[in-house]
């Protein structure tokens, strides 16, 4: 298995073990008007309008994923593939070639800042890329053998069905810094309320590999 590691000082407290949620989801790291930073999963809502700040990551999502065909798009939507990545990275860009070559739709989150590996770390447990989630099945490390077994397992066609039109998300930050404007409303502290650690399905001899969705 080939994996990149990113070199970062950490302190151990900011270890919280590997917990993960499953989705394809951008963090948000709000400084507040008091200078408190939290981290949230949805961005800060202004006071004078009540919307949602935007930040472009979903815009081609909805667009892309109507293109899809729809046993493509069911799958996608109950087992969504994202994969983290780093710059410099062979293995990452090896593992990216070979999602887009299978004709997987995934999304890319991108771990290039302090604030992105610092989150990194408290998600998985570790800082190495490449990093890839397929629905709750979470895999460290590039093995072309190994990602075919969990896509296989989830249903995803082993051929490209996705039209020449597609076009995948733009790449987005892990962590995407934003100041929360006077007034705007706390967003739940998504860090604070990490998911139980992932525990690995019991011995089976019908399935030595262990993949269960």
């Amino acid at each position: 298995m080939k994996h990149h590691t990113i070199a970062v000082l950490l302190s151990s407290a900011a270890l919280l073990g590997s917990a993960m949620g499953v989705e394809a989801q951008t963090i948000y790291r709000i400084v507040g008007a008091d200078g408190k930073v939290t981290f949230s999963d949805k961005p800060p809502v202004t006071a004078d309008q009540g919307k949602v700040a935007s930040t472009g990551a979903g815009a081609k999502t909805d667009a892309t994923g109507a293109a899809m065909p729809f046993e493509l798009r069911q799958v996608a939507a109950k087992y969504p593939v994202v994969l983290y990545t780093s710059t410099q990275c062979v293995p990452c860009d090896t593992g990216r070639s070979f999602l887009t070559v299978r004709g997987i739709p995934f999304s890319e989150r991108t771990v290039s800042t302090n604030e992105d590996r610092d989150y990194l770390r408290r998600l998985t447990g570790d800082n190495s890329v490449p990093y890839l989630t397929i629905g709750s099945q979470r895999i460290r490390g590039f093995s072309d053998q190994e990602w075919n077994q969990y896509l296989d397992a989830a249903g995803y066609p082993q051929k490209s069905l996705l039209p020449a039109t597609y076009k995948r998300p733009d790449p987005t930050p892990l962590v995407v810094v934003q100041k929360a404007p006077a007034g705007a409303a706390k967003p739940a502290d998504a860090a604070s309320t990490p998911e139980p650690a992932y525990q690995p399905p019991a011995a089976n001899p019908s399935n030595p590999a262990g993949i269960t969705f």
